[in-house]
Parts: C-alpha cells; sequence; structure tokens
C-alpha cells in the first residue's frame, strides 16, 4: 500500500521522458523475438559485465575508467552494441559514474524501481534488454537528468572508429 501510495504520489513529478514501462511516456518493450535468453548472454559475457548487464548488479563508484573518458565518440552496449549515449551529453556528476543528460533517441527503455525503498527510474538497452543504470532529476541543463550508467556495462567508440555492428548471442 505504501508503495503504490509513494509511486502514485512521485510519478506526476517525473518528466515524461523517465516515466516506467507501463505509463503513457513509456518506450514499448521489444518482443520476445528480439532479446535472447539471459543464458545465452551469460555464455559470452565476462562474469561481471553480465552480472551488471542481466542481474542489475551495481560496480562500485570510481571504478571504471568511462568515468574519466571525455573523447568524442559513442557509448555502446557492452553486451549487444547499440548505440546508447553521443559523448555530447556526457558530463562530470562526481558520483563516480559515467553520466550523460540524454540517451540516444529510442536506445533505453525504463521501468520504476523500489529496491531502496524510494522509487527510482531504472534504464535498459532497448535493444538486448541490459541493465545500464538509473536516471535522476538533479543533472546540468538542457534536461535537467542525469543518467547515471554502470561503466561495465557501456564501451566506447570513439570518433573515426566504425561501430561495432549489432551482437547478438
Amino acid at each position: 500500500m505504501l508503495r503504490n501510495l509513494t509511486a502514485t504520489l512521485l510519478l506526476p513529478m517525473l518528466p515524461l521522458s523517465v516515466r516506467a514501462i507501463g505509463d503513457e511516456a513509456s518506450s514499448p518493450a521489444p518482443s520476445d523475438g528480439q532479446r535472447a535468453s539471459r543464458e545465452a548472454w551469460q555464455d559470452i559475457l565476462p562474469e561481471d559485465r553480465f552480472h551488471i548487464l542481466f542481474e542489475e548488479g551495481t560496480e562500485p563508484a570510481g571504478s571504471s575508467p568511462l568515468d574519466k573518458e571525455y573523447g568524442e565518440g559513442t557509448y555502446i552496449c557492452a553486451a549487444c552494441y547499440q548505440p546508447l549515449f553521443s559523448s555530447a551529453d556526457k558530463f562530470d556528476s562526481g558520483t563516480g559514474w559515467p553520466s550523460f543528460t540524454r540517451p540516444l533517441d529510442g536506445a533505453m527503455d525504463t521501468k520504476r524501481d523500489f529496491r531502496l525503498i524510494w522509487p527510482r527510474t531504472e534504464y535498459h538497452c532497448s535493444n538486448c534488454g541490459g541493465h545500464q543504470g538509473h536516471v535522476f532529476n538533479d543533472g546540468p541543463p538542457p534536461t535537467g537528468q542525469r543518467w547515471c550508467n554502470n561503466g561495465l556495462a557501456l564501451e566506447f567508440v570513439p570518433v573515426g572508429q566504425d561501430l561495432p555492428p549489432l551482437r547478438t548471442p
């Protein structure tokens, strides 16, 4: 009851772009045919990346070299290689995780997360469903959002280097 009440009170305060799946502004979830099984991803990903991406883990703050990466390029999903963020939208949030003001159009699906009691908006790669991080409303202009990402869930592709083709297990 308290969880539903809290969600009801807070949902109107969230910007439409970060409301959870099932709310009117969410991206549709990919069909079952678009997503490989967790076991298939487990066979090709290192254990630490699999834990973040498909068991919704979180790496320790400050542990990712991508937090201090500020070259020009594209951040892609470490599982399927879908482009997720432009370096133009990256900023130093001081949190110890790579942070962005917005994802690329259509790159993310969102859902409400109550694991810390207080609701948060969790986001996942819209192609493979891999967990990336959480979005908060304490970022800089132009969006006021902080898309706080696990570094292990990303790879960085510098400008001038070809993006890899999408990967499926």
